[in-house]
């Protein structure tokens, strides 16, 4: 294979042309299959099983198998790491993510994955917490500060919020006085902390193990 095969994304057009293309009753394009991508190939970043498919399709899938996780970011500084955290937020298929503070955010890292997404903003932590209070979500804040419980062991319930700060000063003081508790990573090196994308991760696949479920057909689940 050559290193332009090995650096290749996605897949070409539909093999057999036009007149191989996936039906649906009648003889009609099945109705999740788009008419460009089958013709001129699928280059996005998306699970093979998504291949060819229109993107209001894949969305509209993705809302039958949503989790009960909410994922929030504070935005004060324009944080390059939020697009790594949203992207993440994808792979586990949350809810829906929110951002709090300035509405433009650094979707640079997120690679485009923010467009399959739920997205709600919230000009404070103020209007996020009470967001989360009317939807009967548990909020917790994610930070190594003095006073917080490690996060391993912890019983993270199903309909939960987790709100995350910025690389370096962690949290707003709001935040970690709103949440309904204040998470931490356990660390076992010398760094203070470590990566604010990377810890999100954690904190994630913390809440899949305690809540998330495979379908029949090897798919995550509700």
């Amino acid at each position: 294979m050559s290193s332009a095969d090995e650096r290749a994304v996605g897949v070409g057009p539909w093999p057999g042309g036009e007149t191989a293309w996936p039906r649906g009753p009648g003889g009609t394009l099945a109705s999740t299959y788009d008419p460009e991508l089958l013709a001129h190939g699928d280059a996005r970043n998306v699970a093979d099983r998504y291949r060819y498919w229109r993107h209001d399709a894949i969305v509209a899938d993705l809302d039958t198998r949503r989790h009960d996780l909410h994922v929030a970011v504070e935005n004060w500084e324009h944080d390059f790491n939020i697009g790594s955290i949203i992207r993440t937020a994808n792979a586990f298929n949350v809810a829906a993510f929110h951002i709090v503070g300035r509405r433009r955010w650094n979707r640079r890292g997120a690679m485009v994955t923010d467009r399959y997404q739920h997205e709600h903003h919230h000009a404070s932590v103020s209007d996020l917490l009470a967001w989360a209070r009317e939807a009967g979500l548990v909020v917790l804040a994610i930070d190594n500060v003095p006073g917080s419980v490690p996060i391993e062991g912890y019983a993270v319930p199903r309909r939960a919020l987790l709100l995350f700060g910025q690389e370096g000063p962690g949290c707003s003081p709001d935040a970690l006085a709103g949440a309904d508790a204040v998470l931490h990573i356990t660390q076992y090196g010398s760094t203070r902390s470590m990566n604010a994308g990377a810890a999100a991760a954690i904190a994630m696949h913390t809440w899949i193990r305690a809540h998330a479920r495979l379908e029949p057909d090897g798919r995550a689940g509700g």
